[in-house]
């Protein structure tokens, strides 16, 4: 049998993106990274463009004062793509709506359902929470009211109402026609492989 010889690929390490969007979301300046790690604030931009790579060890100390892990730098994207025809159809209980789930099943941080309703549709008449801190409800098309224990809240297209998961409310399509919503969860209130 004859031995394989893997070549390295051709196309270029870059992590200077993520080193960037690191530094910024943890409120640092550059000049604050260069003074931290012993590395020139000109070294440090170049880097974040990808112009230069930096050695192991200057990679290894820019990584220790970001609290980066030095393979995250490595790592492919987690992405998974829901197409709307092939989104499992949930239902949620209410009527005359079809709910989607468009976000992976074994999402945890956040589920989205994509919601169309009927005229006339409904969450019930009785209020119901959701097991979840945040709900966030974004009319794509039509008008939708949320009753809560003491308000009731009218949307129209393009309207974004957010409140906790565990407030008691329920839904309506109260337009003429039919409405297109969704809905988001944060964490999601159910996930699972199946």
């Amino acid at each position: 049998m004859k031995a394989l010889h893997p070549t390295p690929s051709a196309d270029p390490v870059r992590v200077g993106a993520r080193l960037r969007a690191c530094r910024k979301a943890q409120g640092l300046t550059i000049e604050q990274v260069a003074a931290a790690t012993g590395l020139t604030r000109g070294f440090l931009s170049r880097v974040e463009r990808d112009e230069t790579s930096p050695s192991v060890t200057s990679l290894v100390t820019l990584c220790q004062v970001l609290s980066l892990p030095v393979g995250s730098l490595f790592e492919g994207a987690e992405t998974e793509v829901i197409r709307l025809d092939t989104a499992p159809r949930l239902n949620m209980g209410g009527h005359g709506v079809e709910d989607r789930l468009v976000t992976p099943r074994a999402q945890s941080k956040v589920q989205v359902l994509r919601s169309l309703l009927e005229p006339g549709a409904h969450g019930g008449d009785e209020l119901y929470t959701i097991n979840c801190e945040v709900e966030v409800l974004h009319v794509v098309s039509g008008e939708v009211s949320v009753r809560f224990t003491d308000r009731t809240e009218s949307l129209a297209a393009g309207d974004t109402l957010t409140f906790s998961g565990r407030e008691p409310h329920t839904w309506r399509n109260s337009g003429p026609g039919p409405a297109e919503v969704t809905w988001t969860f944060v964490p999601a209130p159910w996930s699972g492989s199946h």
